[in-house]
């Protein structure tokens, strides 16, 4: 039988429970009415609440598409899905939080997939810019066609615009 040791870290006693940054991105199969993703959302903070976890962020569920289709199991048959409503959740809790978490979203039927991941408490996501537009200087020269001479228009009378009109638009 083997024994195993754990590693305490320096400042902490064997009672203290280490709490961790996680977060966790999830989608929502798109078949659930909008008035019911809170319900669907508050399921997943209450098994954070329960366990005694405190929220740092949170991205309500928004309709995407996916980037491809993916399929879920809906009663006897699989369903397949090319949108979902994405939504996450960052938060601190103790390590087994991470766990019974994922095993209640790969346990949803209205999860269409889900991740928990470590992370920190800083903000982290990109923020979007507006596209900045930018200039290009050349260093060569384009070459063009050679130029047309420009033609000297001569004057025209009327008399002569009308027959040039007239046999125009006579076939």
């Amino acid at each position: 039988m083997v024994d195993e040791t754990v590693a305490i870290p320096s400042g902490t006693s064997e009672n203290e429970v280490i709490s961790r940054i996680y977060e966790v991105g999830y989608h929502i199969i798109p078949t659930v009415a909008e008035e019911n993703l809170e319900k669907v959302v508050g399921g997943i903070r209450a098994v954070i609440e329960k366990a005694g976890g405190s929220f740092i962020a949170e991205g309500a569920p928004t309709l995407t598409k996916l980037a491809y289709p993916m399929e879920a199991r809906e009663g006897d048959k699989r369903v397949s899905h090319d949108r979902g409503y994405f939504g996450w959740v960052k938060f601190e809790a103790p390590v087994v939080v991470a766990d019974m978490l994922e095993e209640m979203l790969k346990a949803d039927a209205n999860i269409l997939r889900s991740i928990v991941f470590r992370t920190v408490r800083e903000e982290t996501r990109a923020r979007m810019k507006a596209p900045t537009l930018r200039e290009v200087k050349r260093t060569d020269t384009i070459r063009s066609s050679p130029r047309r001479e420009e033609e000297v228009s001569a004057p025209i009378s009327e008399v002569d615009l009308d027959k040039a009109l007239s046999d125009i638009t006579t076939d």
